[in-house]
């Protein structure tokens, strides 16, 4: 698998992103997640958009993060924001998702960000389990669906106790 940064608007993530959108649907039984997303929220340093491309170059996962301050969605300042985590069905259970969720943690951690925060939904257990063997805690709701009975907010921190950023999860050359 190779990982590469690009942008939100790539054919490639729009691609992904439709078919994210429509497993979306089929399992909360409603048109997609309607969170506001632009392409210049993931252009560094106030973000980055990866995508995974398997050995015959074919777009297989995607994640981003996002800068998010103190509002009256729920952030913190600090906060950068996973959006868009997705790997397809076909190359799931081989460490993909983990290995995208690591470069943004530590991508974000380099830009400054002091903590990581997600929103997703109960009808996704996969991802509730990839995030809480991450080392995300549940936190209070923010975001655009703070108020849904099905979502869940989760947060992890990316400075230790003294406030001082950790080190990174993955080699920059894994990227």
């Amino acid at each position: 698998m190779n990982v590469r940064a690009t942008s939100f608007d790539h054919p490639d993530a729009v691609k992904l992103n439709d078919r994210v959108q429509s497993e979306y649907a089929e399992r909360y039984e409603h048109e997609g997640d309607a969170t506001p997303l632009a392409p210049g929220m993931f252009e560094p340093p106030r973000g980055l958009y990866l995508i995974a491309y398997d050995d015959q170059g074919a777009p297989v996962g995607t994640g981003g993060w996002r800068t998010q301050e103190k509002n009256d969605e729920g952030y913190a300042d600090g906060d950068a924001e996973i959006k868009r985590m997705y790997v397809t069905p076909e190359v799931r259970g081989h460490g993909l998702a983990r290995r995208i969720l690591a470069a943004l943690e530590d991508d974000a951690r380099a830009a400054g960000r002091t903590r990581m925060v997600l929103e997703t939904g109960t009808k996704q257990p996969e991802a509730i389990s990839l995030y809480l063997s991450s080392g995300y805690e549940p936190c209070a709701k923010f975001g655009h669906y703070r108020f849904h009975e099905l979502s869940r907010c989760y947060a992890k921190s990316l400075v230790d106790a003294t406030g001082e950023h950790m080190p990174a999860t993955v080699p920059a050359e894994a990227v």
